[in-house]
């Protein structure tokens, strides 16, 4: 066997030698000694060690919550108000209320008779106006209007 050879063989053996000592020796030795040291103040010494990351998290945590709780606060309040605001015009008793209170019974008798018949919807775009009078298209096209 050449030098070449033996160099791979003895670097692939080093490294299971390695491995062998830390699975069977290292690693039992070194849970003993954090095991040791946990125990032997009840961890003070860990909770000292950690205390500022822990202040620190907690910090964190608590901004991030408050601003959470601050943003999907405004956005549900702002989501129920404006559905509120909407459903307050969909009430078929507002034209209703209203006519009432003007005291003009045309108004109620329409409103109270569209309620009843579930007319109230298409009726709450129509609104009525005072009539215009326009000449017919025929009488402009053709100028047979006037004599």
């Amino acid at each position: 066997m050449e030098l070449t050879e033996i160099i791979p063989l003895l670097f692939i053996g080093e490294i299971a030698v390695i491995l062998i000592l830390y699975r069977f020796v290292l690693r039992d030795w070194i849970i003993n000694k954090w095991e040791d040291k946990i125990t032997e103040d009840d961890g003070e010494w860990l909770i000292m060690t950690l205390e500022p990351l822990l202040d620190e998290v907690d910090a964190r945590t608590e901004v991030r919550l408050e601003a959470f709780r601050t943003t999907f606060l405004k956005s549900f309040l702002g989501t129920v108000g404006s559905m509120t605001k909407e459903a307050k015009k969909l009430d078929p008793m507002n034209n209703m209320r209203s006519a009432a209170k003007s005291g003009d019974w045309t108004s109620m008798i329409v409103e109270y008779l569209a309620n009843k018949s579930g007319l109230n919807e298409s009726l709450a775009s129509f609104k009525l106006g005072e009539a215009k009078t326009q000449p017919k298209k025929a009488n402009k096209e053709l100028g047979f209007g006037k004599l």
